[in-house]
């Protein structure tokens, strides 16, 4: 592989008969210089784009908005509680987008 080449998707081995979906993760993390690396660093390290990424500073703290595709619910939730380890951030929801649109449509 070289430079150019994007690395294929990672299989999630736990869950690979199961639909994947967009997810929405919501954070509140430190106001800190290194604190979008270290969230963003965790979907780099899996080969993942976000689709979508909001950040506003309220005082001391980040709300953090990722939108990305393409993940079982399992495989979104241990993302999650790798944010949750993160000494960084104090709170992560995560919310299931094709379930919000079934609800809402």
């Amino acid at each position: 592989m070289n430079a150019l080449e994007r690395p294929l998707p990672r299989s999630d081995a736990w869950a690979a008969n199961a639909s994947h979906s967009t997810v929405s993760y919501h954070l509140q993390a430190e106001a800190e210089p290194d604190t979008l690396c270290r969230v963003l660093n965790l979907f780099a390290l899996q080969f993942l784009t976000p689709h979508s990424l909001q950040v506003n500073q309220q005082g001391d703290l980040f709300t953090i908005e990722i939108g990305i595709g393409g993940l079982s619910w399992h495989r979104a939730e241990v993302i999650a509680q790798k944010l949750r380890n993160l000494v960084c951030v104090d709170e992560v929801s995560l919310v299931n987008q094709a379930r919000v649109e079934l609800a809402v449509g």
